[in-house]
């Protein structure tokens, strides 16, 4: 054993071997063949600084990669790369022989002189046989084939580590080491840690299964590993906050460092770390030092100039140099870790950090420049069809014209409707001014005045744009059909179907001068204007008009793109279900809108939230009164319940039937107004506000004025002329009940809410009539009607005539368990009821393993507590809850806890 392999040795002692150890190097009495002193520091382990992070996962890779003849650990500058590969070498038993190399070793003499140096200093010294080079310009291959060769009868392997072997240029030299590494076989393990691909035939050795690689993406610290780097720094960050800056650095381990080292000295830690300043910290003084000066003046002004970029692509990057070299020069600073990104199929991006200094050194570098930069990236990009990078850019040069012309012309204006990026078009679009007098500025300002149901301001704009488009014959169909749109959106908001009705023959001609494609790939702006169309025919109660366009509305193709259109049609079309009375599929709709909604990212409610109002009115009716004050409060807040016609209708008719419920008429009566402006009148919403306004004056004792204010209830609304019927015959005129009753008429088979309380209504004019065989079997049919949709709310709102009928057997038992909670008998005869209807109670069929899961959500216990509680899948305690919300018609936690309680199922 040599004296250095013994002091090394010694020093580890019996202690665990993973513990890092420098060990001593000896004095060196040789020279290189230049005549000069070996430089110790050349061979010396760097040091580890206090706050080094030894990660265990990597030293544990190295480990592994002893099994391959080549490890090639390869970084950007301040990757940790060399740190990881000093801290693991010291943790080795056998010899390890370090070398930095340096400039000077392109010349194969040098190199190699140093190599066996290396060799020698770290205990696996070559024999006499191997003699020094001589020649600092040149080896004798005789040298390198008995070092070769010795090294391959050894039985324990050398590992030699090369750092900074991006330094090492020279083919030649790269062609000795690949042959002394080939033919040394298992005799020696060679590291190279470099920030570049080195010259040695890699794919060769990746083939043949001879080569570990740790990059980049591994040697990027993960969150919870910045979070013990930040620890030994002194500093205590929560995992969230750490794992947004390692976002930011991309993990990167100096950046990670040096913002700790700035960070300590800061007065709130945290928050430097959050919103430090890239461009004025130690992070820009070394990549400026290590990354952007190293560079040509060229190279520099390039990466200066696509700073301003997210991504770019040699052609675009020419774009904004004026110059044609920026394919060689991109593919160069990838392949040297210059903290540019390759992104696939020859797009690139700058490291986060690096593009923060990058653009903050251009504005000083070459002032006034940066808008221009967008201008030029703003045109190419809309040449090459990238329309969300063409308007940010065109945004960022202020030039509006150009950035509403993009939008228009590529027909996206629906985008600002469509929730997935109307936020962020909006925001974008914000800034522009009144420079911007184009059309297309005047659709986009229409556009988002629409959005906030700023019907004035939006009006005026819509009436402004088609003046210049009716002046200026020659612009695009692209902008005509965004104008329609808009006109169609004006319609449905103005309770304007007229309106509608035009602008949807306008555009379906427009559609004809467009080219296919375009209007492919904008499917949202078809299914937003359906869904206008539907609207505004639902509000005329043209029923089956309005359900023609929202059903072409629901079935848009497009997925994602037509989320919200498809689930604001599907939410419309409940509420005719729910007006043609079927609540129960009205229910239905609105639910299976949900996990789409929540697949598209939608947030909830989304849309109008007449869904929500739909799923409202349905509690009322199976007298769940919480639930539905629960769904109208989370509606309460939505812009549209107030300047949408439609949703305010529906709004205001499911507060005045719970309020009407609860025994406040009055409130009920002010409730059912919807207090919005519209062009025609809305004949179920006003049959609506009749009904109400009839019982409150029944309520209040005058039958006669509240069956003069039914005149104008007709049967052409099922479900307001049979609750007008029953306010009839509540009022003494059974005839006119009758009367109404009889002139109703359906499209197609009238719902169980219609056919319910029609039953009722007739069986109490029969049972007045003294008829009660004929009423007994009415209420029968009645029950059976009501018993699957669980409508309870025409029962109890029957009054005191009805409860004898329900207490005889036969309905006693078609009335347990739904509609009453299922009395016991006493001598075979039923208990009599108390004067108030009993508590209503529903029949769900819930699974044990769904009780289960219900039990655990009502502790407050997440998806993933109750899988592991259950030892189960988290995917199978989902599909638990889904069916457990569709059994409970609910669709959320919450919810369902509440409900299940209401049930007694908890």
């Amino acid at each position: 054993m040599s004296a250095v392999a013994e002091i090394y040795e010694n020093a580890r002692g019996p202690t665990d071997p993973a513990v890092p150890v420098v060990p001593v190097i000896p004095a060196v009495p040789f020279a290189d063949p230049r005549g000069d002193p070996f430089l110790r520091t050349r061979f010396a382990l760097p040091a580890r600084p206090a706050t080094f992070l030894r990660r265990q996962r990597l030293v544990d890779h190295l480990d592994q990669a002893r099994e391959t003849p080549l490890t090639l650990v390869n970084g950007a500058a301040g990757a940790g790369k060399t740190l990881l590969t000093a801290d693991w070498a010291a943790g080795q038993r056998q010899p390890v022989a370090w070398l930095t190399v340096e400039v000077g070793d392109r010349r194969p003499g040098v190199f190699w002189a140093y190599v066996l140096q290396a060799l020698h200093a770290w205990g696996a010294p070559a024999s006499e046989a191997v003699e020094p080079p001589s020649d600092a310009t040149g080896v004798d291959q005789r040298l390198l084939a008995t070092l070769a060769a010795e090294l391959n009868d050894r039985d324990q392997p050398v590992i030699l580590v090369l750092d900074e072997y991006d330094r090492l240029t020279t083919a030649e030299v790269t062609e000795q080491l690949e042959f002394v590494l080939h033919h040394a076989g298992r005799g020696l393990h060679l590291v190279l840690v470099t920030r570049t691909e080195p010259l040695l035939p890699l794919h060769r050795y990746r083939a043949a299964g001879e080569l570990t690689e740790i990059r980049a993406a591994e040697l990027a610290f993960t969150s919870e590993e910045a979070v013990a780097l930040l620890e030994l720094h002194g500093l205590s960050l929560p995992l969230h906050a750490a794992a947004a800056l390692v976002d930011r650095t991309r993990g990167w381990a100096a950046g990670l460092r040096l913002s700790a080292l700035a960070a300590r000295e800061s007065a709130d830690p945290e928050l430097y770390l959050k919103e430090f300043e890239a461009d004025r910290s130690t992070v820009a003084d070394f990549l400026l030092a290590e990354v952007l000066k190293g560079q040509p003046e060229e190279t520099q002004d390039l990466l200066l100039r696509v700073s301003v970029l997210e991504r770019f692509c040699p052609d675009l990057a020419n774009a904004l140099t004026l110059r044609t070299d920026a394919e060689a020069v991109l593919a160069r600073l990838h392949r040297a870790n210059a903290f540019v990104e390759h992104l696939g199929h020859s797009w690139y991006q700058l490291h986060p950090l690096f593009g923060e200094i990058l653009r903050a050194h251009l504005r000083e570098r070459m002032p006034g420049l940066e808008p221009e930069l967008h201008r030029r990236a703003a045109h190419w990009l809309r040449r090459c069809e990238f329309l969300p990078e063409t308007l940010a850019h065109g945004a960022a040069a202020s030039d509006w014209d150009f950035a509403a012309d993009a939008l228009v012309d590529d027909l996206a204006i629906g985008q600002l409707f469509t929730g997935l990026r109307s936020g962020d078009l909006t925001e974008l679009f914000s800034p522009m001014g009144p420079e911007a007098r184009s059309p297309a500025a005047d659709l986009v300002r229409a556009a988002g005045d629409l959005s906030r149901y700023d019907l004035d301001r939006g009006l005026a704009r819509l009436r402004s744009a088609e003046e210049h488009l009716a002046d200026d014959a020659p612009e695009p169909a692209a902008a005509k059909l965004s104008l329609a749109l808009l006109e169609a959106l004006a319609a449905r908001l103005t309770g304007c179907p007229a309106l509608a009705e035009r602008a949807a023959e306008k555009a379906d001609e427009l559609r004809q001068e467009l080219p296919a494609h375009l209007l492919d790939r904008h499917p949202e702006l078809n299914a937003l204007l359906l869904t206008h169309l539907g609207s505004a025919r639902l509000w005329a109660g043209r029923f089956e008009d309005a359900r023609a366009a929202l059903t072409a509305a629901a079935g848009s193709p497009g997925g994602a793109s037509t989320a919200l259109p498809r689930e604001d049609s599907i939410e419309h079309l409940a509420l005719l279900d729910y007006l043609n009375g079927w609540p129960g599929r009205a229910e239905r709709r609105v639910l299976a809108t949900v996990p789409e909604a929540e697949r598209a990212g939608l947030p909830r409610p989304s849309g109008s939230g007449i869904g929500q109002l739909v799923l409202a009115a349905v509690a009322v009716d199976r007298h769940e009164l919480g639930r539905a004050q629960a769904l109208l409060d989370e509606t309460a807040q939505l812009p549209s319940g107030t300047r949408d016609p439609v949703m305010a209708a529906g709004r205001a008719l499911a507060t005045a039937r719970l309020l009407l419920v609860r025994g406040k008429a009055r409130a009920a009566v002010e409730a059912a107004d919807p207090a919005v402006t519209a062009a025609v009148v809305s004949p179920w919403a006003a049959g609506y506000e009749a009904l109400f306004a009839s019982a409150a004056h029944l309520a209040e004792g005058r039958p006669d004025e509240a069956a003069e204010v039914l005149q104008g209830v007709t049967g052409d609304q099922p479900v307001c002329a049979v609750e007008a019927a029953a306010i009839q015959v509540a009022a003494g005129r059974a005839s006119a009940a009758i009367d109404l009753l009889d002139s109703i008429h359906t499209a197609g088979r009238p719902g169980p809410a219609v056919t319910v309380r029609a039953a009722l209504v007739r069986a109490q004019a029969a049972q007045c009539a003294g008829d009660t065989d004929t009423a007994r079997k009415l209420v029968t049919q009645a029950l059976l009607d009501a018993r699957q949709e669980r409508l309870r709310r025409p029962f109890l709102d029957a009054g005191a005539w009805i409860r004898p009928l329900l207490a005889t057997p036969a309905l006693h038992e078609l009335a347990a368990g739904w509609l009453t909670p299922g009395l016991p008998r006493h001598g075979g005869q039923p208990r009599p009821e108390s004067p108030s209807p009993p508590p209503p109670l529903v029949e769900v069929e819930l699974s044990g393993r769904e009780r289960d899961v219900l039990e655990r959500l009502a502790r407050m216990m997440s998806t993933e507590e109750v899988a592991a509680d259950l030892y189960v899948s988290v995917n199978t305690v989902k599909t638990h809850l889904k069916s457990v919300y569709r059994k409970l018609a609910v669709n959320r936690r919450g919810d369902a806890v509440r409900r299940a309680r209401d049930l007694r199922l908890l």
